[in-house]
């Protein structure tokens, strides 16, 4: 309706500006004045007259001071004729130069139909433009069921696997869909059957759609892409009518490839849900599972989808038929990350110092989208500092925006505050240094950073798959030992050791109920937890054990974080004159470094 609105006012101010210009013509036509044919006979007589120009029955006259006239005859007399009836003699009608001009029928058209022929032909057209609106709005609702797929842009440039860092597994397996696409003889003449299926699984930011794009850089055949969102609308049957007509579009383009973003939108699990829209994403969901292994099911077009829950998607949607193929990307490891910073790399002007290995090493457990978001935000305040390059402190201080945010410098503790918070710190940092299985410590800081009034970093020397019953243990006594430094030097507790407690409790928790590392509790787990889908996302944790159990969790749990407590405070107190080098060195420089921070323990 706006843009009816809008295209009507446009045409009413075409046509007010064409009539203004032919009225300003047609008021310079009439600015002639309009005598009688006497007055120009007697002019005539009175030899007054230049030159007569005759356009049919109009007469333009000239007189001797150039001013000129206007008259009019019959139109079937000529005006020699006319002069000579009104006794004009004939020497004073040869001295008038009588001009015969071209035929009025085009002057009356310009003058007479044209004003009256252009607003008509605005009006007819104005009506035209605005049933082809309404005829496009009446096509947009006959179109409704018509899947929103994208065919890939050739134009736009492409993204191969070489410009994917890590996931070699990954790739290879997406490299066997691509050749079989390319060169299938070689296939089926083993007997192989094209899979039908490939769903790429992984946490955020590993490098999911970046795969998918990959292929369709790679593969040289159409390439369909749509988000799993696109399908479910409020009306019933929408959602299953664009299935259908997504893959009429992909048989008629076989082979082809179809990439299905976010899948777990319309692929979670059936029965989930109480009527309304889940209704329709059920029945979305089995028109998917109709067109990938139903009757039909002889065209090549190969299914990519990407989730990075796989835990609700329809057990149907994952059976060897229709998601032949899990593709699992793993979170990078040291090499993975060394190998995607220096591809994102490339457009930076990094200075010599930045060594990228220090921040592979720097970044355990960031994705490949993290490290991407870190070296944008080392552009950013490179640029904000206006350097012309990046220099390694401004990537290195990037990393802690990352994990902790920015620094706070408008957030400045009193002097009792920062003293707490350096001797809280110092803690963490002493216990993480003395403990065996604890992480290294990288830097200690009581600048603000986010919502932290100081922060220690601790980091693995390597990349690990597992953890063991020590590691918790140390790592545990770490995260308490703030709290212990705080109770041992000021003799009680302030708020800052309430993150530090979740954590804590968190890990007790796992270990007594998910790990299996309680003798008491024994090699099992204790509740199950299960999605629950009405009104919203609910998860509800089933307990399947008894009030005397959960009692026994309690206790274990209370152990565990009593040994840590201990053991964080045995540590504190046997390293007193250590802690007081620390936090004095906190205090005056409000940094440490790993160096630092290493020859001041040594």
């Amino acid at each position: 309706m706006k843009n009816i609105l809008k295209n009507f006012l446009i045409f009413f101010l075409i046509l007010a500006i064409v009539s203004t210009i032919l009225g300003f013509f047609s008021s310079r036509n009439d600015s002639t004045e309009e005598v009688s044919i006497a007055k120009v006979v007697q002019q005539v007589k009175d030899e007054q007259v230049k030159s007569i120009t005759v356009n049919g029955n109009e007469l333009l006259v000239t007189l001797d001071d150039d001013t000129q006239e206007k008259s009019k005859k019959e139109l079937n007399q000529s005006l020699t004729d006319l002069l000579q009836n009104y006794e004009v003699p004939a020497e004073k009608i040869a001295a008038v130069d009588i001009v015969i001009g071209e035929d009025s029928d085009s002057n009356m058209f310009l003058t007479t139909i044209l004003p009256f022929l252009i607003p008509g032909l605005f009006i007819i057209g104005l009506i035209w433009f605005m049933m082809r609106q309404v005829q496009g709005v009446n096509n947009r609702a006959m179109t409704f069921g018509q899947s929103g797929a994208k065919l890939a842009d050739d134009k736009r440039k492409k993204v191969s696997f070489k410009d994917v860092a890590g996931a070699y597994e990954a790739k290879e397996d997406l490299t066997e869909i691509v050749e079989f696409l390319k060169h299938p003889q070689k296939f089926i003449a083993m007997g192989a059957r094209i899979p039908k299926g490939v769903l790429l699984l992984g946490a955020p930011g590993t490098g999911k759609t970046l795969l998918a794009r990959a292929v369709s850089g790679e593969a040289k055949v159409p390439f369909f892409h749509i988000s799993g969102s696109e399908f479910v609308e409020m009306f019933v049957g929408v959602g299953a009518s664009r299935v259908r007509d997504l893959f009429k579009k992909a048989k008629k383009a076989s082979p082809c490839i179809i990439f299905v973003d976010e899948i777990d939108a319309v692929g979670r699990q059936r029965g989930a849900g109480l009527g309304g829209s889940h209704d329709e994403r059920e029945q979305t969901l089995n028109q998917i599972l109709v067109e990938m292994d139903g009757f039909d099911n002889q065209t090549n077009v190969i299914v990519l989808a990407a989730t990075n829950r796989p835990d609700v998607l329809d057990p149907a949607l994952l059976r060897p038929g229709r998601f032949d193929r899990q593709v699992v990307i793993d979170m990078p490891d040291i090499k993975d990350r060394l190998a995607i910073l220096k591809i994102h790399a490339q457009k930076k002007p990094l200075e010599k110092d930045v060594d990228l290995q220090i921040v592979a090493q720097r970044t355990p457990g960031f994705s490949g989208a993290d490290l991407a978001n870190l070296l944008n935000e080392a552009a950013i305040l490179a640029a904000r500092e206006n350097k012309k390059t990046i220099d390694n402190k401004t990537v290195l201080d990037s990393i802690e925006r990352v994990l902790l945010g920015r620094e706070r410098k408008s957030h400045i503790l009193s002097d009792k505050e920062k003293k707490i918070t350096a001797y809280h710190e110092a803690g963490h940092a002493l216990v993480a240094h003395l403990l065996p299985n604890a992480d290294p410590v990288h830097k200690v800081s009581i600048i603000s950073r986010g919502r932290a009034a100081g922060y220690t970093i601790n980091l693995p020397k390597e990349d690990k798959k597992m953890q063991g019953y020590s590691d918790f243990i140390d790592n545990m006594a770490v995260l308490l030992g703030g709290y212990a430094a705080e109770k041992t030097f000021f003799g009680e507790i302030t708020t800052g050791a309430s993150n530090d407690l979740q954590k804590v409790t968190n890990i007790a928790r796992r270990m007594a109920t998910q790990y299996g590392m309680n003798e008491k509790l024994g090699p099992r787990t204790f509740g199950k937890k299960e999605e629950m889908v009405f009104l919203g996302k609910e998860i509800h944790e089933q307990k399947d054990y008894s009030e005397k159990t959960a009692e026994t969790i309690d206790e274990q749990m209370s152990i565990y974080v009593k040994n840590a407590l201990d053991t964080a405070t045995k540590t504190i107190a046997d390293n007193k004159d250590k802690m007081e080098k620390i936090v004095a060195e906190l205090i005056e420089k409000e940094t440490i470094e790993k160096a630092t921070f290493e020859k001041l323990l040594a």
